[in-house]
């Protein structure tokens, strides 16, 4: 994509720059947010909103824009960028000093940095064609603050090349009780006896955007039983069904998790349901 959105300006994205004083290149210091969008609709714009606000304050970073202010903004990427399928990535650190010391700085301004990428067509709710995700397992090594949505992505970024090392997915991990928590880019659910499973939000699963509007069009328009509870590693090997859902992803289906088969290894009719619900109603939320 050509434009590109650096404070307060949209700019060929050759011509955007950053001092490698900003703290979210020395620290990782900042928070960023993914919006999917197909055909210039977003998907769940108002909860990566709220969830990008969210983030900012437990930093607190003062950025000052409200969420009109970044929906113009995108908006407005979105149309110098074709307005397209597109995915609309937002990134805001906490700003450029004069040394680099760990402490919060005093008087300087966030950098606030967008642009969009394409993305694929919209996922296909169809068993014979959709993707199909073989994953590993790990413990989770990461910080014990996932929730916040950090730019510092180390933990995580690592943990993924542990799956693409072998060319595998993605790497679902489980806390030092072998509960699930959740994959490196993904949240994680699991289908037993037709029953949706997912582990409850806690500092050590991101509140994925995907997860909250799947959890709430399950739970408003279909009559699958949905439950949030600790979730254990012999549930994951022994599920009919094992999902990974992501703003990219939607609803996609494992087939293998430590090269065992999870139900008859192709995605499920629960999956099956769920993705096509989840295709139709994601725009009213």
């Amino acid at each position: 994509m050509s434009v590109v959105y650096l404070n307060g300006q949209f700019m060929p994205a050759s011509e955007a720059k950053i001092s490698p004083m900003d703290r979210g290149f020395l620290f990782g210091d900042g928070i960023y947010e993914v919006i999917p969008s197909y055909g210039g609709r977003c998907v769940g714009f108002t909860s990566h909103i709220k969830r990008l606000q969210q983030g900012l304050a437990a930093l607190e970073i003062h950025c000052g824009l409200t969420e009109q202010d970044w929906q113009e903004l995108v908006q407005q990427l979105m149309m110098q960028n074709g307005a397209g399928n597109l995915g609309i990535y937002l990134h805001v650190s906490r700003g450029t000093d004069t040394k680099r010391a760990h402490a919060y700085p005093k008087d300087i301004s966030p950098t606030i940095f967008a642009y969009c990428f394409e993305i694929a067509e919209e996922p296909d709710a169809n068993i014979d064609t959709a993707p199909r995700y073989k994953v590993i397992t790990a413990p989770d090594l990461r910080w014990q603050r996932c929730h916040i949505k950090s730019t510092a992505l180390l933990g995580n970024v690592m943990h993924h090349q542990q799956a693409a090392a072998l060319g595998l997915n993605e790497c679902i991990l489980f806390d030092e009780h072998d509960f699930l928590t959740e994959g490196s880019s993904t949240n994680v659910f699991i289908v037993k006896d037709s029953v949706v499973v997912t582990p409850p939000l806690s500092h050590k699963i991101l509140p994925g955007i995907t997860r909250q509007l799947l959890l709430s069009i399950l739970r408003q328009h279909s009559t699958l039983k949905v439950e949030e509870r600790p979730v254990s590693k012999n549930e994951v090997l022994a599920a009919d069904e094992v999902w990974l859902t992501s703003s990219s992803k939607e609803v996609a289906a494992v087939i293998e998790v430590n090269g065992h088969a999870i139900g008859n290894a192709k995605p499920g009719a629960v999956w099956l349901q769920a993705q096509q619900l989840f295709g139709q109603y994601k725009y009213n939320y």
